[in-house]
């Protein structure tokens, strides 16, 4: 279950020749796929391309219409192999993970199919991001693309221009027979906008046909001796058939007048934070004209000398915007104009920061730094002085707390490790090692638990160098998203083949959550496409783990406690590993809100739990959020003139987890915790009892207020 559904956005994938398609990038991503031809795609999730899938998944009955394969790969690893199928055959295919992770993940096959060269075009569509806007650390893909050989486009992110990329990026790859990768930022995914469509076409040979037919070119193999041939290839044939497809078709941009003393050159992604700052300077306008010649790329690799060092001719400064670190194209024209002894100032990252997202302001501040050193007088008075576009900003990262991210509300994994800080007032704290997912969150206070993570599913792994018989046993996190991507043979496999005697939790909240909710294997829906219900306890027996146990509802803390105690102090010896099940909230909320909305509007009966806290018996300890960290669980100031300290509040947004008097009850704290019922459209008894008791209640409070001193009276009177 998807965050997202796009099941009504996907019908304009079947519009036609001349007709206009309104939209979202990720939707006109598919649309064009669809109209080049393409004949099989797949990926996998991750931001900021976690709803492309999304996209291409409830659009699998479109592309199974037009004789197109859509697999939701395992990982990022099977994604890049599904390409495999371009290196023999003249079929256009097309995965999408997020970058540079995904790189990271699907290098092996990714170089290999560099290596090998493909006859159909080849595409991988990366998610980039940098700065706030990354989940993630912010390494670019330029590194992998130069280093194996990929052709790399960054369109310019409005809708007509990432449709014609995604058509220049197939035919770019036929023409070299090198696969091309096309990276989208999160803007570029999300960005709406118009373009004319064209007929979506069947692909020319369907996989199915190639299936019947099947080829095979020794010298597509990578071993020695063919390995050195394409070697050759790469630089004798393939990067000469690249350089002559963009120079011909113009795939690089120019805007502006021909000639200027100054210039800027960016990456088509970064076009519109360019035309931005430069309009907030007065030179460029709402449209996009400037008064600065621009050198749009397009294509950022490879990059075309004779075309830059034209655009530089002339110029006393230019200045390059490249979002990201290294600084590779900058570093790679200040090559170029060293050879060709130009003098021409090269600007960069000497004016723009060295890392982090080029922002509508840092932009701002980075051009206007340049044209400062450079062409001052092309500035309009206005902007002249120093800072004069500045915002007033105060600096308030000494009084204002970073903000995390963090666990739901109700969310099934916060239970999980407040049994772990019990465990650890027990035995001592622990080796834990964390992995990438929603459970990173418990290495963030109140939890503190964990910090280490080194990879998708790898968690456990991360753990090898501590897993040599000491005193202590170390413990891995492990979501069950992870699991099964690739902690299943690089983590499980591996402690059993070592014989480690590690603990390991595996978070198991029914859905790869941290990407938006898809199913994975291991899901309890029911999926008509995929193969889901298959028990995670089921795969760890199969590859050697004897010692598991299932916990199937995690929320239960006091059973977590005991559970852990037991695989840290038995004398098995061996991998132990706990799988803690528990739906995760949030996209149980989504699915069941609608159900629970429609059932009242329909005038049913329903109940819907609530906790909070009894003001009089909380002694304002607050133990309770120190081992819960629930959202919901605040503080509440009370009118009492005797208690000064606040006492826990639970407020509207409570999902009804029963989470916080879980835990109450397993630490042994105030039992001030209660469970209310709210019900909506009662019966006719219900509604009697509530007017009976509410009566009852009345008349207990008045008679009690009767019986309280009047102490305004007493004190008229000690002041007589």
């Amino acid at each position: 279950m998807a965050e997202r559904s796009f099941r009504n956005e996907v019908q304009h994938l079947k519009l036609g020749a001349g007709e206009t398609f309104t939209g979202e990038g990720i939707l006109a991503i598919t649309k064009a796929l669809l109209e080049c031809g393409v004949g099989y795609v797949g990926g996998y999730q991750g931001a900021p391309i976690s709803h492309l899938m999304d996209v291409l998944a409830d659009a699998e009955e479109i592309l199974s219409d037009l004789g197109v394969r859509f697999e939701a790969n395992a990982s990022e690893a099977a994604a890049a192999a599904m390409l495999a199928a371009s290196v023999h055959y003249p079929i256009r295919g097309a995965v999408t993970f997020k970058g540079p992770v995904g790189v990271n993940v699907a290098s092996d096959a990714l170089a290999n199919l560099s290596s090998a060269g493909v006859t159909g075009g080849a595409l991988v569509i990366v998610g980039e991001d940098y700065g706030e806007g990354s989940s993630i650390m912010q390494e670019r893909s330029d590194a992998f693309a130069r280093k194996s050989q990929f052709w790399l486009m960054d369109p310019r992110p409005n809708l007509p221009s990432i449709v014609r990329a995604v058509e220049q990026g197939f035919d770019l790859s036929e023409a070299s027979n090198t696969p091309v990768m096309m990276l989208v930022r999160i803007r570029a995914c999300h960005v709406t906008g118009q373009f004319m469509t064209r007929d979506n076409k069947r692909p020319p040979l369907t996989v199915r046909k190639a299936l019947a037919n099947p080829r095979r070119d020794v010298a597509r193999v990578v071993l020695p001796p063919m390995s050195y041939a394409q070697e050759q290839d790469k630089v004798r044939n393939r990067w000469p058939a690249a350089v002559n497809f963009i120079r011909a078709n113009k795939l690089n941009e120019r805007f502006g007048p021909d000639q200027g003393r100054i210039g800027v050159i960016c990456q088509g992604g970064m076009f519109n934070a360019t035309v931005r700052a430069l309009q907030r300077l007065g030179l460029a306008d709402l449209y996009g004209q400037t008064d600065i010649p621009l050198h749009v790329l397009n294509v950022t690799y490879p990059l075309l000398e004779d075309e830059l060092l034209e655009f530089c001719a002339g110029k006393d400064a230019v200045l390059v915007v490249e979002e990201g670190q290294p600084a590779f194209i900058e570093e790679t024209l200040a090559g170029m104009l060293y050879r060709a002894g130009a003098r021409v100032k090269l600007h960069g990252k000497d004016t723009l920061p060295l890392a982090g997202e080029y922002t509508g302001q840092v932009m701002l501040e980075g051009v206007e730094a340049f044209l400062r050193r450079a062409a001052p007088d092309l500035l309009p008075a206005r902007v002249r002085a120093p800072n004069a576009l500045a915002p007033a900003i105060p600096d308030l990262s000494k009084t204002v707390p970073i903000r995390p991210p963090g666990f739901c509300t109700g969310c099934p994994e916060r239970p999980i490790f407040a049994a772990m800080k019990l465990v650890q007032q027990e035995l001592g704290e622990h080796q834990i090692a964390g992995d990438i997912g929603c459970h990173l969150f418990g290495a963030l206070p109140p939890f503190n638990i964990g910090g280490a993570t080194m990879g998708y599913g790898l968690g456990p792994a991360s753990n090898g160098a501590f897993d040599g018989g000491g005193d202590k046993r170390p413990i891995a996190i492990l979501g069950d998203g992870g699991f099964w991507h690739n902690g299943l043979s690089s983590s499980i496999g591996n402690m059993v083949y070592n014989k480690s005697d590690g603990v390991v939790v595996i978070v198991d909240n029914f859905y790869s959550a941290a990407t938006g909710g898809q199913d994975i294997l291991s899901s309890r829906a029911r999926n008509p496409t995929r193969t889901t219900n298959q028990p995670i306890e089921k795969a760890l027996r199969g590859v050697g783990v004897d010692w598991v146990r299932v916990i199937d509802r995690t929320y239960d803390v006091a059973r977590m406690r005991d559970v852990l105690r037991e695989a840290l102090t038995t004398p098995v010896k061996g991998p132990k590993v706990i799988v803690a099940s528990s739906e995760c909230m949030l996209n149980r909320q989504r699915r069941e809100k609608p159900i629970v909305n429609a059932a009242i509007r329909d005038g049913r009966r329903v109940e819907k739990p609530r906790f909070g806290v009894d003001a009089d018996i909380c002694t304002g300890d607050h133990a309770c959020m120190r081992l819960s960290g629930c959202p919901s669980l605040g503080l509440k100031r009370l009118d009492d003139p005797l208690r000064d300290d606040p006492v826990a509040h639970i407020d509207q947004s409570c999902v009804g987890c029963g989470n916080c008097g879980e835990v109450a009850d397993a630490a042994i704290l105030c039992p001030s915790f209660y469970e209310a019922r709210v019900v909506h459209n009662p019966s006719a008894l219900e509604a009697r009892l509530d007017r009976w008791r509410r009566g009852v209640i009345g008349w207990l409070q008045t008679r009690r207020a009767r019986k309280r001193p009047d102490l305004a009276a007493v004190q008229g009177v000690a002041a007589e």
